[in-house]
């Protein structure tokens, strides 16, 4: 099948643009759909040199590096890309490529990594963190988000049929657009992770240092156990955490694959406080033998077994993440075989499977004149 990929965004080589490398090792030759593209950040990797299509958007004034300003624009822009030519579509959407046109004899098979948040579940934080809250301005993004959720929902028929990262994502497919969703975990690259290393003093946690990544959390508490702390990662937040921290505190801004690797490999622990919808840096950490103490919410609850392959600690507060600490160099250690293990079960190689079978039940569905929603469905999970 002519196949083409449909993803929101490539500005950041980040989870999602992993599962976007897992559909090119299906489809090495489809030509990519995007808004934006910054082929400065993807260099070295599996994006390079790819034929890669941006919209109108890429264009408008400080387009690919403002991109987030244009929001209103982007259900438009996505609407533009001619796909008549393709049988298949694969999107990979967290905000608008699922509402890509389609035709009737087109199949569209629509992995998302998240419902759009900041217009359906996150949108008074999210207007709260712009400064959006109140106001004319506020009151003109309100309008602008109840418009993109009409999109949203509008959208949705669009897609014959849709994957979800995780359960937890799932029942928010449901919630948004009463469409049932199957569960296929994103590809985690675990075999670049060393479980053997000998574990150190110092506890660990990885994010883009943005608010709702909770790092703020993290480094409150650690201030307040006096533990050593080492924060890999960059963004806006990142000063105003670095005038909260402590000397326990290490920022250590961006870091390539190999460092992040070898502080997994070495860490006493990997501290995730975000509410993600999946989250691949939990289960990197446990591929590296590293416990890792969660948020219990979301996708963590799918990453991260209790008891097993680290705790869970069930609010966003810094008692409740010191009491899991606590309760964490409290207990025996954990078995780095076991934590390996699990992440085995997240290996690409089982994505790369599993999304072959849905494809191949959507088509046959699909040509017979049947229901592909269905089909895909009836396949059932693979068990974790």
């Amino acid at each position: 099948m002519k196949t083409a990929i449909v993803h929101d965004w490539l500005t950041n080589h980040a989870g999602s643009e992993k599962v976007v490398e897992g559909l090119l090792h299906l489809v090495p030759d489809a030509p990519i759909y995007t808004l934006v593209h910054q082929p400065e950040n993807f260099r070295g990797t599996a994006f390079h040199g790819r034929d890669i299509r941006t919209s109108f958007v890429q264009r408008l004034p400080r387009g690919a590096q403002k991109y987030q300003t244009y929001l209103p624009l982007m259900p438009l822009a996505v609407e533009q890309f001619d796909l008549s030519e393709y049988d298949l579509i694969l999107s990979s959407s967290h905000a608008v490529a699922k509402g890509v046109r389609v035709g009737a004899g087109q199949l569209h098979v629509s992995y998302v990594h998240t419902p759009i948040r900041y217009a359906w579940d996150l949108q008074d934080q999210y207007l709260r963190e712009a400064g959006l809250d109140r106001g004319v301005k506020g009151a003109a993004a309100r309008v602008a988000l109840h418009y993109l959720r009409l999109w949203d929902t509008v959208s949705a028929n669009r897609v014959d049929v849709f994957l979800a990262n995780s359960h937890y994502v799932a029942r928010r497919i449901w919630r948004a657009y009463r469409r049932r969703a199957h569960v296929l975990y994103p590809p985690v690259d675990v075999a670049r992770f060393d479980p053997t290393r000998r574990r150190e003093d110092f506890y660990l946690t990885m994010s883009r240092l943005v608010p709702y990544k909770k790092i703020d959390l993290i480094v409150r508490t650690f201030g307040r156990l006096d533990r050593p702390l080492v924060v890999i990662g960059d963004g806006p937040e990142r000063g105003r955490l670095e005038a909260l921290a402590g000397p326990n505190v290490t920022f250590l801004g961006r870091q390539e694959d190999p460092v992040a690797a070898d502080l997994m490999s070495r860490c006493k622990a990997f501290v995730f406080a975000a509410d993600e919808d999946f989250g691949i840096t939990p289960v990197e950490a446990q591929a590296a033998g590293a416990p890792v103490i969660a948020y219990g919410h979301g996708g963590s609850l799918e990453t991260v077994q209790a008891n097993r392959t680290g705790l869970h600690f069930y609010e966003q507060t810094e008692d409740s993440l010191l009491q899991a600490v606590q309760a964490f160099e409290a207990r025996a250690p954990f078995d780095p075989a076991v934590l390996r293990a699990h992440a085995e079960t997240f290996r690409p190689e089982h994505f790369h499977v599993e999304l072959l079978a849905i494809i191949a039940a959507a088509r046959q569905a699909f040509r017979a004149g049947h229901d592909p929603e269905e089909a895909v469905m009836r396949l059932g999970e693979t068990p974790r």
